[in-house]
């Protein structure tokens, strides 16, 4: 047994891929992860943009596809086109855990974050046009994006909510897959809830990066007072070990047991943005510290071989949680407000997206006016 098949089989936690390569599609590198241990893929338009501006693997679908579509509509057929490819290799997955792994996230347009309808819209297209069940259609939790997720699960579509950066908004994501299931069974669909998936992405090492700022700048500078200083790095798996906690009081009582019974599962917290950001951290902070059943991991590649090689095999998202709420209170006395941070980097995260969606639609622009 691999330690990425043990995360799962002891720890209960899926690690995920958080990377979609064409190259590694044709090639075997993608294949040797899924026997490593890999049990879904996340993409975004990040990753789109860096796979279609550095291969060549795609030029030969983009000069056909330019023949008669847009630049953009090219672009969204290349990214299904491999998206398709990667559903395949992991539907066997999919079959045999019974539809709890095996998925792979597709993202709608990053134009549509404040757009309910617009995202509604994306997303219908997308589980309609693919057509696959192991598909997650990714939409952003901002305040816009939250009905659309409840529209979504009320369709009896599965959704990947992902940008989520504060548990007041995560504790909204829970509410809006719980109204979507209800409102499945009230539309006298409640056969379908066994085959609803959804996942809230909830983002972890951008927290510590801004909040490490923030105290930096409270403190009077990197050498200023050090208990202030001290508080760094203490944010980001504080907050999520508490996230940990929302999910199981959310999932326990009355009104989820009614929905339980009829077949529905949970949506599960993944753990997104989990490569260590500042060089001074641990590799592994944002894995080892936030191991815990019916949850998920999704990494890049590096950080996936760097589990596979030192990762500790331990219980940890829930092992303390009183330490974790005083760990987010000593942040608060020191001046740090979570709801700004969350906000700030819920707007970072969805223009980091827009300008990797706008970046690789003018480099495609510029290569199809050599053809």
């Amino acid at each position: 047994m691999t330690r990425l098949q043990d995360l799962y089989t002891i720890g209960g936690q899926s690690p995920w891929l958080d990377n979609l390569r064409r190259d590694w599609i044709e090639g075997d590198q993608l294949a040797q992860l899924l026997d490593l241990g890999v049990r879904g893929i996340t993409s975004n338009p990040t990753i789109f943009a860096k796979a279609m501006s550095e291969q060549a693997t795609y030029e030969e679908q983009f000069r056909s596809l330019m023949r008669d579509h847009t630049v953009e509509a090219a672009y969204w057929e290349m990214a299904m086109t491999d998206i398709r490819s990667a559903l395949g290799l992991l539907r066997p997955l999919y079959d045999e855990s019974d539809g709890e792994d095996g998925y792979v996230s597709l993202e709608v347009s990053p134009a549509l974050a404040h757009d309910t309808d617009g995202t509604v819209r994306d997303a219908r297209h997308f589980h309609e046009t693919i057509a696959l069940p192991n598909l997650f259609v990714k939409v952003p939790a901002t305040r816009e994006g939250v009905p659309a997720i409840e529209t979504m699960i009320g369709e009896g579509r599965s959704i990947n909510v992902t940008l989520i950066f504060g548990l007041d908004r995560y504790d909204e994501v829970m509410e809006a897959y719980l109204r979507g299931l209800e409102a499945l069974v009230a539309a006298g669909r409640a056969d379908e809830l066994p085959r609803v998936a959804s996942v809230a992405s909830f983002f972890v090492s951008r927290v510590d990066t801004e909040v490490d700022r923030r105290l930096e700048a409270l403190a009077g500078g990197d050498g200023g007072d050090p208990a202030t200083l001290s508080l760094r790095g203490t944010a980001a798996v504080a907050q999520a070990q508490t996230a940990y906690q929302h999910f199981h009081r959310t999932f326990t009582g009355e009104r989820w047991e009614a929905l339980r019974a009829r077949g529905a599962r949970v949506q599960r917290p993944l753990w997104a943005s989990t490569s260590t950001k500042n060089p001074s951290y641990s590799d592994l902070l944002y894995v080892d510290s936030l191991i815990g059943p019916a949850t998920v991991n999704t990494m890049p590649d590096g950080t996936l071989r760097a589990f596979e090689d030192h990762g500790t095999m331990k219980r940890t998202a829930d092992a303390d949680p009183d330490t974790a709420l005083a760990a987010l209170e000593r942040l608060r006395e020191a001046g740090i407000d979570m709801e700004d941070v969350e906000q700030t980097l819920e707007d970072e995260g969805v223009h980091s997206f827009a300008k990797s969606f706008d970046e690789v639609l003018q480099l495609l622009t510029d290569k199809a006016a050599t053809f």
